[in-house]
């Protein structure tokens, strides 16, 4: 008897939904498209939830934002033109080290390079954004590549990774159990790698931090995907060690927390300069010295300062070569090994702290004065990021999109902190501040806590950049309320302009008085527009309370922040004359 015959046969986009399934993804999302309907079938059989989504890069940032909140990856599924549409979603999760898993579905195999329907060449365009990019040529090897680019997303230092798969694969029919005869036999996920320190490398880091008399901790991306937050807090409480977060990446400490100063970033929050500047030690766990931290280099740390990298992979040890010391070591492995150290710094600990308190007095007592003076008038991009603030819950997340929108939330989460304000989480742009993420991201928020209160406050560039995707919010019945910083224009790069061109005036970056409110009672939520401050709160309320998808519109001022101002004043000193 021909027991072949008995053999049950499915698509290769079944196999490939299985071999996710099996990995453990519990969120797929897409804009459908007829390249990947295979794939979309064996999802619905393997009872996947798929999120449609009114564009490829909404697909591929409210991925990478539930995969941020989650720790675990999800898929970005998309068609060859749908590709080119998620390629700035691959640049913002590689920025952020999010392993998203993104999945083409692409023009046939069987007359590649011949000019297929919608042929383009996304292995290779993919390649410089993520850790692997691959075309599968094999049906039998769908699942052996899907292994692969998991093993690569999850392991060393995390990040995006890219499978194509040609849609006569994807179309064709195999045995389902195909490629299963080889090892691995059990492909769900395993635990990911830890490196522990070698002892005598971790003895010797460990003398440096005995001796030391001035030790700041500044903790990077690779604590929070290795979920080593709460060791961080841990270590920073216990030795009275002052704690920083690298720019930019969501936080690893509510502000709120005592030993969290804030950002290492001396114009976003001025006192990390003296701090860092003044540290005979600095631990950067996690990081890089990328441009954000000047490289290693002077003056950022100074010369005679002795600056140690600890890491998890030798993947972000290759990017550290310019410290004074390098560690391989699980970043929540070296913080418990540190609390072994038997020392504290409690007078160190207390100058920053008190640091700290008197950056929050002056921001308060400038912005009190600045909310007096234009009283009754457009809102101080600051006051009203402290003011959403006030209204918002423990549980609740706060989101921030844009360029000064940004970087004033950032200050005003800070000052709201120090004050004992405590938030379920908060997300925004990462390292490569790519506009139009924060819809996505809020949705994602809101997807995953369900019972929060979730509010993004958006520049009026940024969400024109991506606001497209509150239809997800809308079709998925994720109601988040949007505040509209409006200041008319894309304010982060004429104040740059006004800074930089000699005529002192900006140009091709304004804006028509667009009635953002108007839009979302449109499309079936809740809008409200806001020209005064005292408005500004109740008209908040009412959109949190309304149950509805819902936009505060709010006219403000545009204001530079410090780190434009900075930004600007460095570019122009920038030629290669």
């Amino acid at each position: 008897m021909d027991r072949a015959a008995d053999r049950t046969r499915i698509r290769g986009g079944a196999i490939l939904a299985r071999a996710l399934k099996e990995k453990g993804v519990d969120h797929v999302f897409t804009l459908a498209g007829g390249f990947c309907n295979p794939a979309l079938e064996g999802f619905m059989e393997c009872q996947m939830p798929v999120i449609n989504t009114p564009h490829e890069q909404v697909a591929g940032h409210l991925a990478d934002g539930h995969t941020r909140i989650t720790r675990k990856p999800s898929v970005c599924l998309v068609g060859p033109e749908g590709f080119a549409n998620a390629v700035p979603a691959m640049l913002e999760a590689g920025g952020e080290r999010s392993p998203v898993i993104f999945v083409t579905g692409s023009s046939t195999l069987k007359r590649q390079g011949a000019g297929g329907f919608k042929e383009i060449d996304d292995v290779a365009i993919a390649a410089p954004l993520v850790k692997y990019s691959v075309q599968i040529t094999d049906g039998e090897r769908i699942s052996e590549f899907v292994d692969r680019a998991w093993h690569a997303a999850t392991t060393g230092y995390p990040g995006p990774v890219h499978i194509s798969l040609p849609v006569d694969i994807m179309f064709s029919s195999f045995d389902e159990d195909v490629g299963r005869q080889e090892r691995p036999f059990a492909r769900d996920a395993r635990p990911i790698p830890r490196a522990w320190p070698e002892p005598t490398a971790l003895e010797r880091i460990m003398r440096l931090l005995q001796s030391a008399e001035r030790p700041v901790i500044i903790g990077g991306h690779g604590i929070w995907w290795s979920g080593a937050e709460k060791a961080f807090e841990t270590a920073g409480m216990r030795l009275r060690i002052p704690l920083f977060n690298v720019p930019y990446h969501q936080k690893l400490l509510g502000e709120e927390c005592e030993a969290y100063m804030g950002l290492a970033d001396f114009h976003q929050y001025h006192p990390s300069k003296p701090a860092i500047q003044e540290a005979d030690l600095v631990l950067m766990i996690g990081g890089r010295l990328d441009n954000q931290m000047n490289f290693g280099n002077p003056p950022f740390f100074p010369a005679d300062q002795k600056l140690v990298c600890i890491n998890g992979s030798h993947e972000e040890l290759d990017h550290n070569r310019a410290a004074d010391e390098m560690l391989l070591s699980d970043p929540g492995a070296f913080l418990e090994a540190i609390l072994k150290v038997g020392k504290t710094w409690p007078g160190w600990f207390d100058l920053q702290r008190q640091r700290r308190a008197d950056w929050v007095a002056e921001w308060t007592a400038h912005i009190a004065a600045e909310t007096s003076k234009d009283a009754g008038g457009k809102m101080h991009p600051l006051q009203l990021s402290l003011d959403v603030q006030a209204e918002l819950g423990s549980d609740d997340w706060l989101i921030f999109d844009g360029g000064n929108t940004h970087f004033w939330s950032e200050i005003a989460v800070n000052m709201a902190g120090w004050h004992g304000k405590k938030l379920g989480g908060i997300m925004h742009p990462g390292n490569y501040s790519l506009l139009g993420v924060g819809v996505s991201f809020a949705v994602a928020a809101k997807a995953t806590h369900p019972k929060s209160n979730i509010v993004l406050i958006s520049g009026d560039g940024a969400f024109l950049s991506g606001g497209l995707s509150i239809e997800a919010a809308f079709q998925e019945n994720l109601p988040i309320t949007v505040v509209i910083d409006n200041n008319g224009g894309l304010d982060c790069i004429s104040q740059q302009q006004e800074r930089l061109f000699a005529s002192g005036k900006h140009f091709a970056t304004d804006f028509r008085d667009i009635p953002f409110h108007a839009m979302f009672e449109g499309l079936g939520g809740h809008g409200e527009l806001v020209t005064k401050r005292e408005d500004l709160a109740p008209a908040l309320r009412r959109a949190m309370a309304s149950g509805k998808t819902a936009c505060v519109n709010v006219k403000c001022r545009g204001v530079i922040s410090p780190i434009v101002a900075a930004t600007s004043d460095k570019r122009d000193k920038a030629s290669i004359e």
